[in-house]
């Protein structure tokens, strides 16, 4: 097999291609033969240390992929050999092969692309683990989404849009504000080039937003949290822009609001019964077409570091998925 190595956490660039021993799967565990995995701002992190995981070195990163079942270990009976799968595993989508707990791996219905299935984990079960459990967003409210034409900002459009809520899109250009509209926007602004404030008061005739998701934090999570509507519900998902801002706490008091933390993956572990169910219910609106991963593009695994140069470029729309041929 051939993997991406991590042996230095210091950037993209120690990540090196090389050939290693196939494993053979122990107890509980699978090995499966990659199809596709997608890149993910977490794998970012992890290669240059930053990541609130640290797994041992060396390692592979890529945490979201999916491929077909190789081989089964000791024990394991819920899948079977020739079985596609996916899978949300932190480490190891990098490569050819890797070894996963069997528990993590989702079985895939046959009409479900491994390209897609490789997109869809992460981005959908943060969204709907924000927006109807944290948020519990309602038909009829109004949803700002910041970085919305990013992985999981395309997935909160659509994911909005299925509840029945108004969506409005904020993205950094206005390629990004069409392609958000295509998702089923119902408008955008371009915080790049328009007053954040002044769009948003336009746009809800002064009322704000009910709930504002915002994996961006940075600049832009202080006049977003002074626009939003009373009683309405901040979702903070991540901070791709790099630094952690701070609110002045008395906007909470005066908008009689609430700054909702979203950590999926804790979610899933703390409570796997109701992850389930939420991963079966974005399954079915999967087949009934209400949600699509949009896929910027699809590169050779080999690329992985031109796939980094682009996602550090912020041109990406949507998810980068690297494939295997």
């Amino acid at each position: 097999m051939h993997a991406w190595l991590c042996e230095t956490p210091t950037g993209v660039d120690q990540l090196t291609w090389k050939e290693l021993p196939t494993p053979t799967p122990g107890p509980g565990e699978v090995l499966v033969q990659i199809q596709a995995a997608s890149l993910n701002f977490p794998d970012l992190l992890i290669v240059q240390n930053k990541y609130q995981f640290k797994p041992s070195l060396p390692f592979v990163p890529g945490s979201e992929w999916a491929g077909v079942v190789q081989s089964l270990g000791e024990g394991v009976n819920q899948l079977k050999v020739g079985q596609a799968v996916a899978c949300l595993s932190g480490t190891g989508g990098f490569a050819t092969h890797t070894i996963a707990k069997a528990d993590q791996c989702v079985p895939l219905p046959a009409n479900f692309p491994a390209v897609d299935a490789a997109a869809f984990i992460m981005i959908y079960a943060t969204s709907h683990h924000a927006l109807i459990d944290r948020a519990q967003l309602r038909a009829g409210e109004t949803v700002l989404v910041l970085g919305a034409a990013g992985g999981v900002g395309t997935s909160a459009i659509q994911i909005a849009k299925a509840m029945g809520a108004r969506v409005i899109a904020a993205a950094s250009s206005d390629e990004k504000c069409q392609l958000c509209l295509a998702q089923g926007a119902d408008a955008s602004i371009n915080y790049a080039s328009e007053n954040l404030r002044e769009r948003i008061k336009a746009l809800t005739d002064g009322k704000g937003p009910d709930v504002i998701y915002d994996p961006v934090g940075g600049d832009y999570t202080e006049p977003a949290f002074r626009s939003i509507a009373w009683r309405g519900r901040y979702l903070v998902v991540g901070f791709a822009a790099g630094p952690i801002p701070a609110l002045p706490l008395n906007l909470t008091l005066l908008k009689g609001a609430s700054v909702v933390g979203v950590f999926w993956g804790d979610y899933a572990k703390r409570e796997a019964a109701a992850n389930q169910a939420m991963m079966g219910e974005l399954a079915q609106w999967y087949a009934q077409g209400k949600i699509k991963p949009v896929i910027d593009r699809t590169l050779p695994m080999a690329q992985l570091h031109e796939a980094y140069a682009l996602m550090g470029s912020r041109r990406v729309m949507g998810k980068l998925v690297m494939v295997n041929s």
